[in-house]
């Protein structure tokens, strides 16, 4: 999603390009054209339809074109169907005609002193680091943050390459907020835990108040998230296992400490945080002893301010309709949150898709109208009828561009 400005007759706002027209594409939408009443949208699928993955329910599959066909049908929304982006258009076309979109060389900074120091890393620069520590400390809490510490500490046969000589035996990662407010998935957490000859070594007051998950009153999904959690924590009294991980709540970044050489680092300073207010700070050794020194890896990275995923391109393969509703409203708070915040600079006025479509006609590419996948719909319902279910899906392309 490429944040940009509507142009010409219409009123100035955040101008969004989606990709994709399936429910994370038009639920995102919806949430944005919601929140923003400046913001205008404009959304492309690579085929000439709006992609419903969900046949086996007439109630849900006609609920959601309803859903769709409000978002396709608002002024500030449009539908450009048969349109591959990567082939037909570029985001490059995207980016410097019609949207706003800013690459970052750099990894995003922390602001805090001794991020500069030796074994200081970012997960994108990863894994390139020196293992000759004990302990690694990983900040963030998403699933990027536990692909780093699974990395960490893997049996040497599942990674040789990469962890040869690694003396690393636990590995701490570090997030602002408490567990009911983890960012990670059930997936991501479940192979944390099953990691062999490993166990959870955790905080007990991090937990106040958690109970196996029983009192939390939220989606399936959170309560699920919190029971495994809950119970890697009561596996974790293990204690044959030789390596250990661990999440360290309710902490943020405030200095990377150096060894005694004063270029590597040996520790990090931590504020504690309440969800309201810091009120504390303490000190993690990430090491034996300031000569035995500590990675700590930043997993904060920003490679491409403005572009944002939602979906299964987000998630995996995983979830229902539900599901994909919500995360794709979160992504849609997450763009506008950026822009308000000044992360997404949308002052000048680029004209969206009113720039796209010469460029799509030079081209050679036909573009379906949401008006036109009307018809298409309408025909496959037509010829469901006739064979007693809901709609007959239409499977060649040629055919569909002849039906619009």
């Amino acid at each position: 999603m490429l944040p940009g400005v509507r142009g010409l007759s219409s009123p100035s706002g955040p101008r969004v390009c989606i990709v994709g027209g399936g429910p994370a594409g038009f639920y995102t939408a919806q949430q944005l054209l919601k929140a923003r009443r400046d913001a205008a949208v404009d959304i492309c699928e690579r085929l000439p339809m709006i992609i419903l993955r969900s046949r086996s329910s007439l109630r849900l599959v006609t609920n959601v074109i309803n859903t769709f066909t409000q978002t396709a049908q608002h002024e500030r929304c449009s539908f450009h169907g048969n349109v591959n982006v990567g082939k037909d258009v570029t985001i490059d076309d995207y980016e410097q005609e019609a949207y706003h979109s800013y690459r970052a060389e750099g990894n995003r900074s922390m602001g805090i002193p001794g991020e500069d120091l030796d074994s200081v890393f970012s997960a994108k620069d990863f894994p390139r680091p020196d293992l000759s520590c004990e302990t690694a400390l990983v900040l963030g809490q998403r699933n990027v943050a536990l692909d780093v510490a699974r990395i960490l500490l893997a049996p040497m046969d599942m990674l040789k390459k990469h962890l040869a000589g690694s003396k690393v035996r636990r590995v701490l990662i570090v997030g602002r907020r408490g567990p009911l407010q983890i960012a990670c998935t059930i997936k991501e957490l479940r192979e944390m835990a099953n990691l062999p000859n490993t166990r959870a070594d955790m905080l007990p007051a991090d937990f106040e108040g958690i109970a196996e998950g029983k009192n939390i009153k939220s989606k399936r999904p959170r309560k699920r998230l919190t029971e495994l959690m809950m119970k890697a924590v009561k596996d974790g009294r293990n204690e044959k296992a030789e390596k250990c991980w661990g999440f360290r709540f309710f902490r943020s970044p405030v200095e990377v400490l150096a060894g005694a050489d004063g270029k590597r680092a040996a520790g990090i300073r931590l504020a504690l945080n309440k969800l309201e207010v810091n009120f504390i700070c303490c000190e993690i050794k990430c090491g034996l002893n300031l000569y035995n020194l500590c990675i700590i890896v930043i997993v904060c990275v920003d490679v491409w301010a403005g572009l944002y995923c939602s979906g299964w391109v987000k998630r995996g393969l995983t979830g229902v309709i539900a599901t994909t509703m919500n995360d794709s409203f979160d992504t849609a708070c997450v763009l506008i949150q950026d822009i308000e915040a000044g992360k997404l600079d949308v002052s000048a006025n680029k004209p969206g898709a009113q720039a796209i479509t010469p460029l799509r006609q030079t081209r050679g590419v036909r573009t379906v109208l949401f008006s036109q996948w009307e018809k298409i719909n309408a025909e496959e319902e037509k010829r469901g009828k006739s064979l007693g279910k809901p709609r007959e899906k239409l499977l060649d392309v040629n055919q569909m561009l002849k039906i619009a």
